[in-house]
């Protein structure tokens, strides 16, 4: 199988979004060739409430697992997740001012989407 293009955005956990400081939760990976998209998440509670002892670990987890949700599609992963894979990324990465951010869009290329999100995964979590 030949390469195919994909991009990705990591999750950030901001719990105190005036400060900007944040921790590595998650990725999302989407390849359109390959018809793929896929999160990985890993939430270190004592990372984030290094930053904030006050932060609502629950909420994020929460979030992410909302994200996964939304990845997977199906019918319980609300109105986003019945959209088309390519809008469901769209959504998930676009800007936003809450305690769980995506950071920039990031491309590369594989021939095995799982594969390079568990990579991913592995080096920025």
């Amino acid at each position: 199988m030949s390469v195919q293009p994909y991009e990705y955005s990591v999750l950030r956990a901001v719990p105190r979004v005036e400060r900007g400081e944040y921790v590595n939760v998650g990725v999302v990976l989407y390849c359109q060739q390959l018809d793929f998209l896929g999160c990985a998440t890993q939430l270190d509670s004592v990372r984030v409430r290094a930053l904030d002892p006050t932060a609502d670990v629950e909420g994020i987890e929460a979030l992410l697992g909302a994200v996964s949700k939304v990845c997977c599609g199906g019918p319980d992963s609300g109105p986003a997740g019945q959209d088309a894979m390519g809008r469901r990324f769209r959504w998930l990465i676009a800007p936003r001012s809450t305690v769980v951010q995506p950071g920039p869009v990031h491309t590369g290329l594989t021939a095995d989407p799982a594969a390079a999100l568990d990579r991913l995964a592995g080096s920025l979590l």
